[in-house]
């Protein structure tokens, strides 16, 4: 360990392929200051950007218009369900929740309609000049890939990088590309993993691509800080930036082909593609795939028809202009304590907000395919992570009011806002049906009251009116997946990719009918969620699971019993009101008193791969998947997986590695800097140990991390026996 370095390596003699030798270029920094959301940023703005096309105002009058319409009719006919519900109470508010929750259907309905007229007449979802098949244009600046990573498993990270090299080298402009795997992993024994995996990397990628790693020490401001960290040390030399996830992959065609519309329109500040969900083995995981790729192309092709240049940002599978996002995007701390203070969490929508507040164009082109990504393998994986998009999103509150935002990024806050505020919303909804109900049983009815009338007033409830009330709002809730189908059948590479007209009908009959019985218990977990929140618990950020198999039956009964006390509950307040209203609450029901094997079944592979061999639930990528994707499922089964060693010992079992890490150590403490308490303690456990064992046994993961990082503890691990 003579040879302890530490700081930047030089680049790799300025040829293509990453080496060991070269763990990061030069700087280049470039400034990045953060704007108060209180204040427009100083400087002049772009202003409207010359993509934006003139139609978009009858767009979006069309959309929002004909969404607005419907609330008006909807609670009209709801009251004709009651004909003495003005006087209640409870109906009162239950008309309230109707027209909110309708409004919300009824805007998701028109721009469905709208996504499917862009999507059926294929002249929408691209513009920006790109065009998805011919030659590929010649890209003349330099464009930075960034693999932001946080304790994940480094041969499923590598494994898909390793794809999107080999298919960014087919294309011959693998050249204009740097490779940037920025780890803020705090797993000592992960980060070592991470770098015997770069190795691998490198040697794989050599003569193609430059790729580099570097690890914050301290994780700060989790991606959204991670990304921020390199636009101000290496940003300027990099003209755009493309963003991955741990799971993403993306083709080489598909990457070149929007890096050039980026290069070719200086008002564009972000282009995002619309990922595609792939490789699900659990049934719930293949059913979040198939909605995606039959429902997903019609819901972005309509969100891209009214959006225009003020679109939204995902946060990962888009090019973005580096000077653009450095300028606008850098993320103030919100005021107040945790979950709504704090560093914002779901960033990329703010992000995108702010990008545009200072007048750069904000892009979909969900026409352009090649962009995939994994969905978590079953209901309890996705309710973790989507607790913590919960908090996120409710921290919009306290940026929506921001200065200078376009409203139609604010819409964008409040639409995310509205995705789980609507879940609690449903709720109330539910239940003031039931006390509505129960009014109408157990109250005496006044059939004169004060007013002296020839008939006297019979209260009662309309069976007629309410089942067409039911059916209008089950139509308008089913028909984006209706319009879906239709706009399939045009689409002979996606019909056969799923098997066929009968067999793709099927599949979205299994998709709807086991969603819909998953959605109960989904609304009751966000619900819970939004509570949780609201009464100050933060989600904190722990790394998603991405395989299967990770929940035993036990562990579902667990969980999920809950759920299934409080459907069998409920399903007894209804009974005892009316066997009528037992009926129509059946389908939730159903779904929370069965919560316990829904989730053994969606989260069960066996029965994935079922409906698989029954031919059900496919999408073409698994069918007929491009090379790109191939790639990746053949690297996973080789590199993914494998069991994590002890950094320790892997260090002392591989010179070549530890040499590595020993290049690319942070710069030492500077005197009068943030003192490392853990890194104190493992100093002074290391020189007490006998012997590496001990050391191994001694030391928590925190100070393992610390001594990982420093020279001097690296020296006391060596002299270790």
């Amino acid at each position: 360990m003579d040879a302890v370095t530490h700081g930047e390596a030089p680049a790799p003699g300025g040829t293509p392929g990453g080496t060991p030798g070269g763990m990061l270029p030069p700087s280049s920094p470039l400034d990045m200051p953060v704007h108060s959301l209180s204040q427009l940023p100083p400087g002049e703005r772009p202003g409207t950007p010359v993509t934006q096309w003139s139609g978009i105002v009858a767009r979006r009058t069309v959309v929002l218009g004909g969404a607005l319409g419907r609330p008006g009719w909807a609670p009209y006919e709801m009251n004709l369900v009651f004909n003495a519900i003005s006087v209640s109470i409870a109906g009162v508010i239950m008309l309230a929740l109707f027209v909110v929750l309708f409004l919300w259907i009824a805007l998701a309905f028109t721009s469905a309609l709208a996504g499917f007229c862009s999507l059926v007449s294929r002249r929408g979802g691209l513009g920006l000049g790109i065009h998805p098949d011919g030659p590929l244009p010649t890209l003349v600046a330099r464009t930075a890939l960034l693999m932001p990573t946080y304790n994940e498993d480094p041969g499923r990270v590598m494994a898909g990088l390793r794809a999107i090299c080999d298919s960014l080298a087919a294309t011959g402009q693998a050249g204009a590309f740097d490779l940037f795997v920025l780890s803020d992993t705090t797993d000592p024994d992960v980060w070592v993993a991470e770098e015997e995996a770069y190795m691998a990397l490198c040697r794989a990628t050599e003569g193609t691509i430059r790729v580099y790693y570097r690890r914050r020490p301290h994780n700060i401001d989790r991606k959204a800080g991670n990304i921020a960290e390199w636009v101000r040390r290496f940003g300027a030399a990099y003209q755009q930036m493309i963003t991955l996830d741990a799971d993403s992959v993306m083709s080489g065609d598909t990457i070149v082909r929007l890096t050039a519309a980026m290069e070719a329109n200086p008002g564009v500040g972000l282009i995002q593609s619309l990922p595609v969900i792939v490789n699900g083995t659990t049934l719930f995981a293949r059913m979040q795939q198939f909605a995606g790729r039959v429902y997903g192309p019609l819901i972005a092709h309509g969100i891209a028809w009214w959006h225009g240049a003020e679109g939204n940002y995902w946060g990962h599978n888009a090019v973005i202009r580096t000077r653009a996002f450095a300028e606008q995007a850098a993320l103030p701390h919100l005021p107040g304590r945790k979950p709504f203070g704090g560093a914002i969490m779901s960033h990329d929508f703010v992000e995108a907000a702010l990008m545009r507040r200072g007048g750069w164009a904000i892009h979909m082109v969900p026409a352009l395919m090649g962009s995939y990504e994994e969905s978590p393998p079953s209901l309890t994986d996705i309710a973790i992570r989507d607790r913590r998009w919960c908090q996120g999103n409710l921290q919009h509150a306290k940026v929506v009011s921001a200065k200078g935002l376009h409203w139609i990024s604010r819409l964008h806050m409040l639409m995310g806002i509205g995705s789980y505020v609507t879940s609690p919303l449903w709720l109330v909804f539910l239940l003031a049906g039931i006390l509505v109900s129960l009014q109408s049983r157990f109250s005496r009815p006044e059939y004169f009251g004060d007013t002296k009338l020839l008939y006297p007033h019979w209260p009662h409830v309309d069976p007629v009116q309410a089942r067409f009330m039911f059916l209008c709002t089950m139509l308008i809730l089913l028909a984006p997946k209706m319009l879906a189908y239709v706009a399939l059948l045009f689409d002979g590479r996606l019909r056969r990719g799923c098997g066929g007209a009968a067999r793709a009908a099927l599949s979205i009959m299994v998709e709807t009918v086991l969603g819909g019985l998953v959605a109960p218990v989904a609304m009751l977990i966000q619900t819970m969620g939004v509570m949780s929140i609201l009464m100050g618990r933060d989600s904190g950020w722990n790394a998603q699971r991405r395989d299967d198999g990770g929940v035993s039956p036990l562990q579902n009964a667990r969980l999920y019993l809950g759920y299934t006390i409080f459907g069998v509950v409920l399903g007894v307040a209804a009974w005892v009101v009316s066997l009528s209203l037992f009926l129509w609450m059946l389908p939730v029901l159903l779904g929370l008193v069965l919560a316990i094997p829904l989730a053994i079944l969606t989260g069960s592979r066996v029965a994935g791969q079922d409906l698989r061999r029954a031919g059900l639930l496919l999408i073409p990528e698994e069918t007929s998947p491009p090379d790109v994707l191939a790639r990746a499922v053949r690297n996973l089964s080789d590199m993914a997986g494998r069991p994590i060693g002890d950094a320790l010992l892997v260090l002392r079992a591989h010179p070549a590695l530890l040499a590595l890490h020993c290049a690319m150590l942070p710069p030492p403490r500077h005197r009068g800097g943030a003192i490392d308490a853990n890194l104190l303690v493992g100093l002074v456990k290391l020189r007490e140990v006998p012997d590496l064992q001990a050391a191994r046994t001694t030391l928590s993961a925190r100070e393992k991390a610390a001594v990982l990082g420093n020279a001097e503890g690296l020296h006391l691990l060596e002299a270790l026996s």
